[in-house]
């Protein structure tokens, strides 16, 4: 019988010693301290049931192939755009998100719409009898996919080996254990054997593995740190359960870009993909309300026209308020500070709040013009016209900074019908020399762009 060993692991990167300890050694995190008992089995872990003609052996560089790799159609144009074009055989993929965000509702969504594909979903939270009632409800007449309630790892294997499938789903990993580990399930160690297991089948046979994971209340994925490094796609589904929409983002993608996202509603029926989602981010009847503008943004490579919403008023409070949703609140006092010190309003003895329509959060700093701009308007009550949209980096010395992708920023808001954009004078030399419908208007400091919106 193998003895038993208590150990001590860091919770945020999984670093073992033999005695407490309040500091990490490795990643520097305080409190992050957690009690194992550990039980190594030599023989009969989960990592030696692959054996056989599975096994790699040794190859020469110029033996390589260089073969485009086969990449799995999901049937959702979102999801293969934040994959990269599909899902790669043999890749392990990692999806995380809040509790009820519908991580388990896009992944059998998709499992379902695989009707050419042999497909394994093993759950480890639901049973069949729920999951087959939330297929009834989401496509029923989808994929006649195979359905697994069970928790031991070395079973799940055992499956599928059996039954070889084209896609294994595993829901989620925190609740796989393997008997190589002494440890109740979703621990550090019961995490990192049963990941590293199962990058090994999918390794071996080439059969792409879907994992689903939780994440802590600091919005990380739960489990130790390596978990993430072992996976070769990380992706996050996130948004306010509250609102109708969720984001796929890519965290990290070795088969490609860590820059794509995904956008989906979420309804009754499932998830549905929204292939132009700036037609639904943005109230086009803003009947002369002020505190409104429209910024072009770029995620990706996917052009955004959203609506920021900002709202001024005096303190009631000795100090002012600051809040942003949806948008990085530091960056918010930074141009708040610009605005006062190089444009001359005097807003430093009042409430803002800031929203970005819809329950996104953005990240393109492309955004600032039309921030600072909205809570100007605002300030002033003035009304930002309804057919311009802005978009521009703003310098604390008060210069609007050139963006990116300036011509995808101009084209998506001339086909949603604005008639102006705003733009840096930096990226007008860079346009090309066709006109379109829109009519663009270049400034090189806040003052200028102020001037374009509030003339009348």
């Amino acid at each position: 019988m193998a003895k038993a060993k208590t150990v001590f692991l860091c919770n945020n990167c999984g670093y073992e010693a033999s005695k407490w300890f309040g500091k990490c050694n490795a990643c520097g995190t305080w409190n992050s301290c957690v009690e194992e008992t550990v039980v190594k089995k030599s023989a009969s872990g989960a990592g030696n049931l692959l054996t056989g003609e599975g096994q790699p052996h040794p190859l020469k560089l110029s033996e390589i192939s260089l073969d485009h790799e086969k990449r799995t159609d999901m049937h959702c144009n979102e999801l293969n755009r934040v994959l990269g074009g599909g899902l790669v055989a043999g890749s392990l993929v990692l999806l995380g998100g809040e509790p009820g965000i519908g991580k388990s509702t896009l992944i059998l969504q998709s499992a379902l719409q695989l009707t050419d594909k042999k497909v394994l979903y093993v759950s480890g939270e639901e049973s069949a009898s729920q999951l087959k009632m939330r297929a009834e409800r989401i496509n029923p007449d989808g994929s006649d996919c195979y359905i697994l309630s069970e928790t031991s790892l070395e079973r799940i294997l055992e499956h599928a080996q059996k039954l070889g499938p084209d896609l294994l789903i595993v829901d989620s990993i925190q609740t796989i254990a393997t008997d190589a580990v002494e440890s109740s399930p979703g621990s550090i160690s019961q995490v990192r054997e049963c990941a590293a297991a199962l990058l090994k089948y999918a390794k071996q046979t080439g059969t792409p593995v879907i994992l689903v994971g939780h994440i802590t209340k600091d919005g990380t994925i739960a489990g130790p740190k390596i978990l993430e490094h072992i996976v070769d796609t990380v992706l996050q589904f996130e948004g306010d359960q509250h609102y109708l929409y969720r984001i796929l983002r890519t965290v990290k993608n070795r088969f490609g870009s860590t820059s794509e996202l995904g956008i989906f509603e979420m309804r009754q029926t499932g998830l549905r993909e929204i292939s132009n989602p700036s037609e639904y981010l943005l109230n086009r009847d803003l009947n002369g309300m002020s505190g409104v503008a429209i910024a072009a943004t770029v995620e990706g490579i996917r052009p955004l026209l959203i609506e920021v919403q900002a709202l001024t008023g005096s303190a009631v409070y000795g100090t002012p308020q600051r809040s942003a949703t949806g948008y990085d609140s530091r960056r918010m006092n930074m141009l708040l500070a610009v605005l006062e010190k190089k444009a001359g309003f005097k807003i430093g003895q009042k409430d803002v709040f800031l929203n970005i329509a819809g329950g996104l959060r953005i990240n393109d700093t492309a955004s600032d013009l039309a921030v600072i701009t909205a809570i100007l308007s605002s300030s002033l009550d003035l009304p930002v016209p309804a057919d311009v949209c802005l978009t521009g980096e703003v310098g604390l010395s008060g210069e609007i900074r050139p963006v990116n992708r300036i011509e995808h920023r101009i084209a998506e808001a001339q086909k949603l019908g604005f008639k102006q954009i705003i733009i840096p004078a930096q990226n007008l030399k860079n346009l090309g020399t066709q006109k379109g419908a829109i009519e663009i208007k270049a400034a090189s400091r806040v003052e200028e762009a102020f001037q374009y919106i509030f003339k009348k």
